[in-house]
């Protein structure tokens, strides 16, 4: 039997990087702070149901050595006409989104202003300069420590947070009604990404197998599940300090920015003592910055993917697109919206709607003749897979008539 080469793990640190920002810091802890452990079925059952779809990424790439965006192109240049109108339609309120929570934790911890629209264009320029200049590799690097740092800090704050509680603890399920259901399905549209990440990951696993050398389909996809499951105990983790702490306290999450970026990091010295602040509020921001950099960086390669398919041209167009994205994000702070809790709800709600599409997509490709039947998945990914596009398309549907 061969050995899983534990040195290969790449795309799916890369992955939960990604996922383990807003969905988590914001999402999971406001969805404890709201509804205590009522929302632990929905947290589960998402995760379950996008796990074939986010998978289909590093398996197509793997078994074909092209992106998504190819398989798309060869399903039909209609499918990836449909990729270019809806990744334009939501890549800049992504962007907002995660920058805008990352500018919160900037001005708790940094000071200098307090007003977040000059945090988030300072910090979306800034971020463009590294990428454009190539000094990502660092970050890339501590990250990995950082994510460690804050999940150990995480567990132990939940655990300190479960020795404390005083009070019994409810399980019992809820299903959020009225102005409930927009959170709920905000929610399940980030938990624990959004569904175009695994376009995302198979250009990722591509990158690396030109740098690296071929991984087999087997770590590939147990460099995938690792993260995977990393994102789902933290989701858990945070929910557990948003129902612990703040769930019947009669506190609630602020929709600003930087008070938000204070409660959050309470969640964590209330527990761990005011010593933890420095390095819970460090770590915080630098996963934020990380999922920042890594939005900033993906679309534009997404983007210039698709026009080079889409009009059969060679040219790099990743440049042009990192400017486009920069200037219609700092746009939108300065004309639109810079609100968190409104950014974060718009990308949010978006992103679950357009889910079905996107694992119709995926499954579609990887059960079609682009794919070599020996990498298709088996027939209980089949099941899953159907019965996932049934949820996200059902769910949608429901939000819709409920409006």
């Amino acid at each position: 039997m061969r050995k899983i080469n534990l040195s290969k793990l790449g795309p799916g640190l890369l992955f939960a990087g990604a996922a383990i920002g807003v969905s988590h810091l914001v999402q999971s802890t406001r969805a404890g702070a709201d509804f205590g452990w009522g929302l632990v079925w929905a947290l589960l059952l998402i995760n379950l149901f996008k796990y074939p779809f986010f998978q289909y990424g590093p398996r197509y790439a793997q078994a074909t050595g092209e992106t998504l965006l190819d398989g798309y192109y060869k399903l039909g240049k209609g499918y990836l006409w449909a990729y270019f109108i809806l990744n334009i339609a939501t890549m800049f309120t992504i962007q907002s989104a995660v920058t805008i929570v990352t500018a919160g934790l900037a001005s708790t911890l940094f000071g200098l202003t307090s007003n977040i629209v000059i945090w988030g264009i300072v910090i979306t320029l800034s971020c463009s300069v590294i990428l454009v200049l190539g000094k990502y590799q660092w970050l890339d690097k501590l990250i990995k420590v950082i994510m460690v740092t804050l999940a150990i800090s995480s567990v132990l704050a939940v655990s300190v947070a479960l020795i404390k509680n005083e009070t019994p603890i409810s399980l019992q399920q809820v299903f959020p009604e009225s102005s409930g259901l927009l959170f709920l399905i905000a929610f399940l549209g980030w938990m624990p990404a959004p569904l175009d990440i695994s376009i995302w990951h198979s250009i990722w696993t591509i990158e690396k197998n030109k740098t690296q050398g071929n991984s087999s389909l087997k770590e590939s996809l147990f460099d995938f599940n690792v993260g995977y499951i990393a994102t789902i105990i933290l989701a858990l983790c945070f929910l557990g300090l948003g129902a612990l702490v703040m769930f019947g306290s009669g506190s609630q999450f602020s929709n600003q920015g930087g008070v938000f970026a204070q409660q959050l990091i309470e969640l964590y010295t209330s527990n761990l003592g005011q010593a933890a602040y420095g390095i819970i509020g460090i770590a915080a921001f630098t996963t934020m910055l990380s999922t920042t950099l890594t939005t900033l960086d993906a679309s534009p390669r997404a983007m210039s993917k698709t026009i080079q398919l889409l009009f059969q041209k060679e040219r790099n167009y990743y440049l042009p697109w990192m400017v486009i994205l920069t200037l219609g994000t700092a746009a939108i702070f300065l004309f639109l919206l810079s609100e968190m809790g409104q950014l974060v709800q718009i990308a949010t709600v978006l992103s679950f709607m357009t889910a079905p599409l996107y694992s119709f997509l995926n499954y579609r490709l990887v059960i079609s003749r682009a794919m070599p039947k020996e990498y298709q998945p088996k027939k209980g990914l089949r099941f899953l897979s159907v019965i996932g596009i049934l949820f996200l398309t059902g769910f949608t549907i429901f939000y819709l008539l409920s409006l």
